[in-house]
């Protein structure tokens, strides 16, 4: 009986232990370091405080002022664009993890790994 006892101890006190340790705790971000203009490479993103944006690349001849609108969301690390195309009004949604966001750097990646990285520059 003695030895049912201990060993159901155990058991609680292990499945405590393996409760409480969490590995997948989601990482959170501050939405307020995205306000401003990214930079990677030709490719420029504008994150307004407002929760809308702009993106455009210059490797494709579009200026800032031609850029297209898109509305985002940063909750916790998951972080989601939603583009409404002009012709036939098609909304892309895409969805991506930070992994990093300073007041200089900002990188996320998507479900297929593959990975995003800016830096911030000058409006």
């Amino acid at each position: 009986m003695k030895k049912i006892v201990s060993f159901l101890v155990l058991c609680v006190v292990a499945t405590t232990l393996l409760v409480s340790c969490d590995p997948l705790v989601e990482e959170s971000f501050d939405e307020t370091l995205l306000y401003g203009k990214w930079q990677s490479n030709a490719l420029f993103y504008k994150y307004i405080s407002d929760g809308t944006g702009t993106t455009w690349d210059t490797s494709d001849d579009v200026t800032e002022a031609e850029a297209q609108k898109f509305t985002w969301t940063l909750v916790a690390s998951e972080f989601t664009h939603i583009h409404v195309m002009e012709i036939g009004s098609t909304v892309v949604t895409k969805i991506y993890t930070v992994t990093e966001l300073t007041d200089s750097t900002l990188i996320y990646e998507d479900d297929f790994g593959k990975i995003f990285s800016f830096e911030k520059v000058a409006d």
